[in-house]
């Protein structure tokens, strides 16, 4: 194999698109650097992890909103119960995840998993889940980022309450730097987007640390629950007396089920990870969970003891509350307040980074199943795989504009996702080790089976109570897609029987015609055209012959004269008729009596024996003027002959203004 790694013929010019990619994103980075693009595990999880960490932001706050308008100001109370069942998911997750990646080092977490055991029709239940989740993270993560922004502007100062309507511009333009970042590679966006996440571990943990301190000392204040704009408390009695509490506390949890997505993320983006991939996967998953944990506990607790409420518009959010009734006023708490809020809104603007290193990595796995198009296999530029990352931003985009970057409606989206994966990954490692004798057995048995079950209730949960409220379009959204990827597949599968089909003589490699005939479509007498008949001399054909279709008959006859007066050429030039001006029609159809298709015997027979080359000239153009002025209909006529089999069609461009060196 020639070796040309490094090397550059200055004689190629390279195009302006390559020029401009080149000065974005630097130099190419050969495929022999991916082995070096890893990362270890305090970079993982920093990038890996902010998803999961970044989500305590709102978690707390999500379950507050439901049970609030329900009971009131007994909603703090309920909150820590609700919380400590979520961190017992929590736990059951990290053990199952744990198994994961100890047994599956090859990125793909629950699809390979399910696939592995269920096969690969059951595994798209888990490759839809986890690319909506991965869409639906990044629309939540960049909205709840903005959201954190705005709401230090409210608790700053009055006189900036008026940036709410540059909430989706922000979020917007979060994304585009995102998937600038990304497509840089991954190594560059490893050590951009890992310091948020531990200047977010800093901020919170500073203020649950001054929290406490303040608490034990009797001197942390309570936010005003009946403030303007604050969600409205409900009677607990109400609640309580109409049997909805139960109802309502579901619902709280499944609300705070949003804290553990991006719990995946390691499992799904392992081959990020230097090796030994499975033990420094784990290491960094169990970390994760337990920071997670800390701060999950924190922030409910701190929401707990001072009241802080949502409000209906989402800012301030609870957590700016929170650091607001920490620190205080002043100098030092309004630099506190501000340390925390922009913490924040750098962890949930790098926790939308997560998914653009999770999702290009499953959709090539899913890609070389062939569930999904080939091109999301192919690594780009700087070595990452640009068409998934390019894929993830324009459909996260969409969602962006289609909800407004509105957090409340987005969340709706958000769970069913991620816990769908959760339960695929628990239901296929319970199989897995039911097969098997090993030690531990029951107990793996026991811990990925209670984890599918519970993941499989929050989902129910989640898709009927919020199924008004916007989950129903994931509920409609999973089986087309798993539809849609089964179809794919089905196309790939068909491909590949086709061709495993061919014929030992269909598969040789002597000639199959008896004649080989060459014809030159001539559009216009000019150097293209002549171009086009030195290379059908080249090829040593039965005949040579030129063709012209004549949509216009005095332009037909004016371009026979110049053809007949030329003394540069014996190439006679047909003129075939189109009256009705479909130009690709009449084309096949010319090849068509030409090789004699389906021909019988006799005259008939020796041209079904007939092999055509069609030659099409075509002027290329340097400039974009020149290339929209003189547009053609060449790939048009490709199309339409490539299902004659006797046909080869050859595309031949001429630069106009360049010597040929013919």
């Amino acid at each position: 194999m020639t070796d040309t790694t490094g090397t550059t013929d200055a004689s190629l010019p390279e195009p302006l698109g390559y020029r401009l990619k080149r000065r974005l994103l630097g130099p190419p980075l050969v495929s022999g650097r991916i082995a070096r693009e890893k990362l270890g595990n305090r970079t993982a999880l920093g990038v890996l992890a902010s998803d999961c960490i970044s989500s305590s932001a709102y978690g707390s706050e999500e379950m507050l909103r439901v049970l609030v308008p329900v009971v009131g100001v007994a909603a703090f109370t309920l909150l820590m119960p609700v919380t400590w069942a979520i961190l017992l998911v929590l736990v059951l997750l990290t053990l199952c995840y744990s198994d994961v990646v100890t047994i599956y080092t090859r990125a793909g977490g629950s699809y390979v998993v399910a696939r592995e055991n269920f096969g690969p029709e059951i595994a798209q239940v888990a490759a839809v889940a986890l690319l909506v989740d991965y869409v639906v993270t990044v629309a939540v993560q960049v909205s709840a980022g903005t959201n954190a922004l705005i709401s230090l502007a409210h608790l700053v100062g009055d006189d900036w309450t008026g940036l709410d309507h540059l909430q989706l511009p922000v979020s917007v333009g979060v994304v585009a730097v995102l998937v600038y970042g990304n497509l840089r590679g991954l190594r560059e966006a490893g050590r951009v987007f890992a310091v948020p996440a531990f200047l977010f571990m800093a901020a919170v943990g500073l203020m649950l640390v001054v929290g406490l301190a303040r608490w034990a000392f009797g001197e942390l204040p309570h936010a005003d629950v009946r403030a303007a704009g604050a969600v409205p408390l409900g009677e607990a009695g109400d609640g309580w007396l109409y049997g909805a509490s139960l109802f309502m506390v579901l619902r709280a949890f499944a609300n705070g089920g949003s804290s553990l997505t991006g719990l995946e993320a390691i499992s799904n983006g392992i081959s990020v990870f230097r090796e030994p991939q499975g033990r420094n996967a784990r290491r960094t998953l169990v970390t994760m969970s337990c920071v997670l944990g800390v701060l999950v506990l924190g922030v409910s607790g701190l929401a707990h003891l001072t009241h802080a409420i949502p409000y209906t518009d989402g800012t301030p959010t609870v957590i700016a509350q929170e650091a607001h009734l920490v620190f205080g006023d002043g100098v030092l708490g309004t630099a506190g307040l501000v340390f925390v809020q922009l913490a924040t809104a750098l962890i949930l603007y790098t926790g939308a980074n997560t998914p653009f290193t999770g999702f290009p990595y499953l959709a090539s796995f899913v890609a070389q199943d062939r569930f999904l198009p080939r091109q999301l296999t192919r690594r780009g530029h700087r070595l990452a795989f640009s068409n998934g990352i390019i894929t993830l931003a324009v459909v996260a985009l969409a969602l962006l504009l289609v909800t407004d970057a509105n957090v409340d409606r987005l969340v709706a989206l958000y769970a069913i996702g991620v816990f769908t994966a959760f339960t695929m990954a628990g239901a296929g490692l319970t199989a897995y080790h039911l097969r098997r004798r090993e030690p531990g057995r029951s107990w793996k048995i026991g811990v990925n089976a209670t984890a599918a079950v519970v993941s499989a209730a929050v989902v129910l949960i989640f898709a009927v109570t919020k199924f008004t409220e916007g989950a129903w379009l994931v509920v409609v959204v999973f089986p087309l897609g798993v539809w849609a990827l089964t179809r794919i597949n089905r196309e790939y599968r068909a491909e590949a029987a086709a061709v495993e089909a061919l014929s030992s003589a269909e598969q040789g490699d002597r000639p199959r015609w008896r004649r080989h005939v060459v014809y030159v479509l001539v559009d216009a007498f000019d150097p293209a055209v002549f171009h086009a008949l030195r290379y059908a001399h080249e090829l040593r054909p039965d005949e040579v012959r030129a063709v012209h279709i004549a949509v216009d008959a005095d332009r037909a006859e004016h371009l026979r004269g110049r053809w007949e007066a030329a003394r540069n050429t014996d190439v006679p030039l047909e003129l075939v008729d189109c009256p009705d001006r479909r130009l690709e029609r009449a084309v096949a159809e010319l090849a068509v009596r030409v090789t004699g298709d389906g021909a019988g015997s006799g005259e008939d027979e020796e041209r079904g024996r007939t092999a055509l080359t069609l030659l099409i000239p075509r002027r290329a153009y340097g400039t974009l003027l020149g290339r929209l002025l003189h547009r053609g209909t060449v790939e048009r006529l490709v199309v339409a002959l490539d299902r004659l089999p006797q046909v080869a069609v050859t595309v031949l461009p001429y630069r106009v203004g360049r010597d040929q060196g013919q």
